[in-house]
């Protein structure tokens, strides 16, 4: 008898069909085709235990799974219950009229338990979309289903639940999501905050320009000015993330498998900091089985990179294209796939190999050759995609032993907010453009257009600190940024003189 149950591969971070086709024939044998991967064939030896266990007996006949579209790979444990359920339909122990309704996804344990799969959201997004009234998963799976509205999502403990309901002798109940819940009242709980921070007024400013903005920023400053600590915090001056962004957010630590089980949707932007010992495929993603790499689990959020320097520049390299793009296209030999890259880009580093170059009180002990060996470690073109380059100086005794708290991160991210509503007006009819940052030179022209004043102004500081031309057009999208705060229509001089200090590393004279 020839049965057929549905499920979904993961492609980048999409969903694909993919049909399991089971055969049942006279003879003794079991036979898996359709380019599984070892995964997939070993489930062959799971199912097996898992039907032993529950006193389901294995057919014996000459079995062939056949998993269609043949041409793509097929990896992973997910498809261990659908092939489980098309074996035991094509034997006649499940009635297949309800098969053509649901899709079905998850791994059986040896004793016949359901456990989570990766990508489930991507997988329930697709099932909605090709028609299907309901899709089956593992109870830890069901939570990040449910988010998916318009479709029944059916939770199972095991695999005899999935029989006694498919042969409509007992009912899973749809499970449902709180979107109001999950989403809305989790959106401002942070762990750090801003009014922890004391002193560094002109750095928070700095970071609150970017975040308005949605600009890049390096920070570079001796060891213990509290770069990190302060990139911590960032998160928590971000505009909030929209229902789409969190969707988008959650299918890609979904297909990567960093979503916590029970989690629905990611509800805050992800702080993604990994070490400078990092590859560059774990940093672009890729690799045998291709996943997203901390770029795009970055993807609406904050990609930090404690020590810039110490990074290989092969991984240095590798992000100039898609911080300019803002995806990243991962190409092979055998397959070929885009991940989403929207991060917002930020970096510390110290100022020499030792770390006290411009220290006020202590002595930098390299020459300058030294400091300008360790400056060149980042490459021109990723600089060029840095908005914001700021030095930061240590806090003094009198800052640090103050008591009163500093200003919260709500009241910052309030200002943030209202600058980000003030572009998206300015944007609406532009098509991928949300924020200043993401400015072409056209819209540069329309949109941060400046008096003789002004650039009078830019003029001369351009050829008084010998700034690149690279920093021009960074300059303006910064003042822009600095205008909206305002609520300012217009570019102002002192908008300009503002942003032209972010630019110490363009400045020729530093670090020699």
């Amino acid at each position: 008898m020839l049965t057929k149950v549905y499920a979904a591969a993961i492609q980048g971070i999409s969903a694909i069909p993919v049909t399991i086709e089971v055969n049942a024939l006279r003879g003794i044998q079991f036979y898996l085709v359709g380019l599984p991967d070892s995964a997939v064939k070993e489930s062959y030896h799971r199912i097996q235990s898992a039907f032993q266990h529950n006193g389901l007996k294995f057919p014996s006949k000459k079995i062939i799974v056949n998993m269609a579209p043949a041409d793509i790979k097929k990896e992973g444990s997910a498809y261990d219950l659908p092939i489980a359920i098309g074996i035991l339909a094509a034997d006649s122990i499940i009635k297949s009229d309800n098969l053509d309704k649901h899709l079905i996804m998850g791994e059986l344990g040896l004793d016949g338990g359901l456990m989570p799969v990766k990508g489930i959201l991507p997988i329930a997004i697709k099932a909605k979309e090709l028609g299907y009234s309901g899709i089956i998963v593992p109870t830890p799976n069901a939570a990040e289903a449910a988010v998916v509205e318009g479709i029944d999502v059916y939770a199972a403990d095991n695999i005899l639940q999935v029989i006694s309901f498919l042969n409509d002798e007992a009912e899973l109940p749809p499970h449902r999501a709180d979107i109001e819940k999950e989403f809305y009242s989790q959106q401002s709980s942070f762990p750090f905050d801003f009014s922890e921070v004391r002193g560094q007024e002109s750095v928070k400013r700095a970071f609150e320009v970017a975040a308005a903005g949605g600009h890049n920023l390096l920070m570079v400053g001796p060891p213990g000015s509290g770069k990190s600590m302060m990139a911590k915090r960032l998160p928590g001056i971000l505009p909030p993330l929209t229902l789409q962004e969190s969707l988008e957010t959650t299918k890609i630590h979904s297909v990567s498998g960093h979503l916590p089980d029970g989690t629905a949707l990611i509800t805050q932007r992800p702080f993604r900091s990994p070490h400078h010992t990092i590859s560059p495929v774990a940093l672009c993603g890729g690799g045998s089985n291709p996943r997203p790499g901390e770029i795009s689990l970055a993807h609406n959020g904050v990609l930090f990179l404690d020590e810039l320097p110490e990074f290989s520049r092969d991984v240095l390299e590798v992000m100039r294209q898609p911080l300019e793009d803002r995806k990243i296209s991962v190409a092979r030999a055998n397959y070929k796939v885009e991940y989403p890259a929207g991060v917002m880009f930020v970096a510390s580093m110290n100022p020499c190999p030792c770390g006290y170059y411009n220290h006020p009180t202590k002595t930098c002990v390299c020459n300058p050759g030294q400091v300008q060996r360790y400056l060149n470690k980042i490459s021109g073109p990723l600089l060029d995609r840095i908005d914001l380059q700021i030095e930061i100086i240590p806090v003094p005794f009198e800052k640090i032993s103050d008591t009163r708290e500093g200003e919260s991160s709500a009241a910052i991210r309030a200002r943030v907010i209202a600058a980000r509503k003030i572009q998206e007006e300015r944007y609406k009819d532009e098509e991928g453009i949300h924020c200043n940052a993401q400015m072409p030179p056209k819209l540069i022209k329309k949109f941060a257009a400046i008096d003789g004043q002004s650039l009078a102004m830019l003029k001369t500081a351009m050829e008084r600190f010998n700034l690149s031309a690279r920093a021009y057009d960074r300059i303006l999208k910064v003042a822009r940024t600095i205008a909206d705060l305002e609520a300012s229509e217009k570019i102002e001089s002192h908008h300009i003189a503002e942003a032209i200090g972010y630019r110490n590393l363009d400045r020729e004279s530093w670090g020699t």
